[in-house]
C-alpha cells in the first residue's frame, strides 16, 4: 500500500509538470514557427494581408489534410483542381504560397495556434504611459513571458504541499489500522525541522530522486534559453529623437522604402537618410497629423532651418537616431546582394514597417535564422544575369533532377567564409 501511494504520487508529480511543461512549449514553438514562416504574407487575427487572415482558419477547411498539404506545398495542391484552394489562389490575386520544408506536426501546431488567434487571442498588454520609452510595450510582453518558470516553481510547491496532505493521510489511515489490529503506536521520534526533512527524504527516496531530476532539467532549461538569448534582442524598439511614424509615412503616404533608404540596392548598408532628404517634403509640410509641429521643428533645429524665411543657417548639427537592426562585427550582410540580386522583399526580414508606428526588430537576426533562410529559398533565375552561369552548371549537371529545388546553400550559401572572414 506504501509503495503504491509512492508510486503514485511520483506519477503524478511527473504528469502534471511535464503536462505544464510540454503545453506552454507547443504554444511557444507555434509562435516562433509562425513568426519565421508565415508572418509575412498572414495575420493570426481575420484581417487580410497578403494572404488570409487565420484565425478560425480550420473552420473554412473541414478537411484538416487538405489544408496540410496546401500549406507544405501549394502549388502542387493546385494541381488537384481543389475548388477552394483553387478559388482562394484567384481571390489573393493569385500570388503562390512558397512550399514550406515544415514536418507535418510543425503545420498541425500552427494550425491550432492560429485557430484561436495566435497572439491576438493572447492578453492586451497595458499600453505604456505617456512619456514612456517606446520599448516599454515590449518590455512588458517580455516580462509577461518571462514568467513562465515562477508559474512552473509555484506549480512544483503546489504538488509538494498535495505530496504531503497525502502522506499525512496515509499515515493517519496507517496508524487507524493499527490500532484496530491492536498493534501499539510507536512513540515519536522527537526531531528538529532538518531531522524530519532528513527522515523523510531517507524514506522517499524515489519521490526524491523524481523531484530532484525534474528540478535540475528546469534549471538546465533556463540556463539554456538564457544562453540562447545573449545577443538576440527581437522585439526591441527604442525611442528615437525624433518620432518618425513608417506606418505615417510608409503605410499611409505609400512613401517606398527605397526613397529614403537609398543604398538598399547599390551597397552593403541600407542607409539612414539624412535630414535634407526629410526636407524634400516638410520644407512646406511643416505640421504632422499627430503631433503637430513639434517633431518636425526638431528637424528644422538640426538643420538650423527658418521655415518663415526659408533660409539654412551655418550651425546644422547630426540627429542622433538610435540603430534598431545590429549584428556582430563578425558577420557580413550585403543589402544590396539580397535586394537586387536575391529579390528579397524588405518585411522578409522587418517584418509590416509599413504598419509600425514606432520601428521595433521584426526577426531574430540569429545566425541560426540565417542559415534556414539559406536552406530553403529559392534562387530567381528569371530575368536575373547575376545568376545565368550558375543556371547552366545547374540544369547540366547530372545530378539534377527536374523538379530539384535549386536553393541559396546549392550555391555555396551555407558556407561559413560567405559570412564570416
Amino acid at each position: 500500500m506504501r509503495n503504491l501511494s509512492k508510486r503514485f504520487i511520483s506519477l503524478l508529480a511527473v504528469f502534471l509538470t511535464v503536462s505544464f511543461i510540454s503545453s506552454n512549449l507547443y504554444s511557444q514553438d507555434a509562435a516562433k514557427l509562425f513568426k519565421a514562416n508565415c508572418a509575412a504574407c498572414h495575420k493570426t487575427s481575420d484581417k487580410r494581408s497578403t494572404g488570409p487572415g487565420l484565425l478560425n482558419v480550420k473552420s473554412r477547411w473541414p478537411d484538416q489534410a487538405k489544408l496540410i498539404s496546401w500549406v507544405k506545398n501549394a502549388p502542387e495542391f493546385l494541381k488537384t483542381g481543389d475548388a477552394y484552394a483553387n478559388n482562394l489562389f484567384k481571390e489573393f490575386n493569385q500570388i503562390p504560397m512558397p512550399p514550406q520544408s515544415l514536418t507535418e506536426a510543425e503545420i498541425t501546431a500552427i494550425i491550432d495556434w492560429c485557430d484561436k488567434g495566435g497572439d491576438e487571442a493572447a492578453p492586451v498588454a497595458k499600453a505604456p504611459e505617456a512619456g514612456a520609452p517606446a520599448g516599454a510595450a515590449a518590455a512588458q510582453t517580455s516580462e509577461s513571458s518571462g514568467s513562465t518558470p515562477y508559474i512552473l516553481v509555484g506549480l512544483c510547491i503546489i504538488l509538494l504541499f498535495l505530496i504531503a496532505a497525502l502522506g499525512q493521510v496515509r499515515a493517519a489511515q496507517q496508524a487507524l489500522l493499527n490500532e484496530r489490529a491492536g498493534i501499539p503506536v510507536p512513540e515519536k521520534a522527537d526531531r528538529s525541522l532538518w531531522g524530519n526533512f532528513c527522515h523523510w527524504t531517507s524514506n522517499n527516496k524515489k519521490l526524491v530522486a523524481v523531484a530532484s531530476f525534474l528540478i535540475f532539467i528546469w534549471i538546465l532549461k533556463i540556463t539554456w534559453d538564457a544562453l540562447l538569448g545573449i545577443g538576440v534582442y527581437q522585439g526591441y524598439a527604442p525611442e528615437q529623437p525624433i518620432k518618425f511614424s513608417h506606418k505615417l509615412h510608409a503605410g499611409d503616404n505609400k512613401i517606398d522604402c527605397q526613397y529614403c533608404h537609398t543604398g538598399v540596392e547599390k551597397s552593403r548598408h541600407a542607409v539612414i537618410p539624412s535630414a535634407n532628404v526629410c526636407m524634400n517634403c516638410h520644407k512646406y509640410v511643416q505640421e504632422g497629423p499627430e503631433h503637430g509641429t513639434k517633431e518636425i521643428a526638431k528637424i528644422y533645429a538640426a538643420l538650423d532651418f527658418n521655415p518663415e524665411t526659408q533660409q539654412y543657417g551655418p550651425n546644422p548639427k547630426p540627429i542622433q537616431w538610435i540603430r534598431v537592426h545590429s549584428l556582430p562585427d563578425h558577420a557580413y550582410f550585403n543589402h544590396s546582394q539580397h535586394v537586387k540580386v536575391g529579390k528579397i522583399e524588405c518585411k522578409e526580414c522587418h517584418g509590416a514597417v509599413d504598419s509600425m508606428t514606432v520601428v521595433s526588430q521584426f526577426s531574430p537576426l540569429t545566425m541560426g535564422w540565417c542559415v534556414n533562410c539559406h536552406r530553403e529559398t529559392e534562387v530567381d533565375f528569371k530575368n536575373n544575369g547575376y545568376y545565368e552561369e550558375l543556371h547552366k552548371q545547374f540544369v547540366n549537371d547530372p545530378k539534377y533532377k527536374k523538379g530539384d529545388k535549386f536553393t541559396i546553400g546549392s550555391i555555396g550559401g551555407l558556407e561559413c567564409a560567405k559570412c564570416h572572414y
